[in-house]
């Protein structure tokens, strides 16, 4: 099973911008879908957005007209633009990827990276 590995998490004001990508660490032949969950201090983690094999994207209603899900398909890689940034937007973000590799179904998921929105 690959690892997923995420970057361009941060500090960022209220109303800024990030964009967090995310990226296997070995092949993936056949990617059924990629999303981004997150998890705020003391809850649980939440769905934020996925985009399937078609592109076909959905989103948390938190975050519905704010956040830009996109994957470029030929490395596997798929980026999270966040734009118009709320304190509740504070958390880890962590990237999921459903997979086949030869027989098999995979969940990989990321180690996390953190997402700051503070004055």
């Amino acid at each position: 099973q690959v690892q997923l590995v995420e970057s361009g998490g941060g500090l960022v004001q209220p109303g800024g911008s990030l964009r967090l990508s995310c990226a296997p660490s070995g092949s993936i032949s056949s990617v059924r879908y990629m999303g981004w969950y997150r998890q705020a201090p003391g809850k649980e983690r939440e769905f934020v957005a996925r985009v399937n094999s078609s592109d076909s994207t959905n989103y948390a209603d938190s975050v519905k007209g704010r956040f830009t899900i996109s994957r470029e398909k030929a490395k596997n890689t798929v980026y999270l633009q966040m734009n118009n940034l709320k304190p509740e937007d504070t958390g880890v973000y962590y990237c999921n990827a459903y997979y086949k590799t030869g027989l098999f179904y995979y969940n990989a998921w990321g180690q996390g990276t953190q997402v700051t929105v503070s004055s």
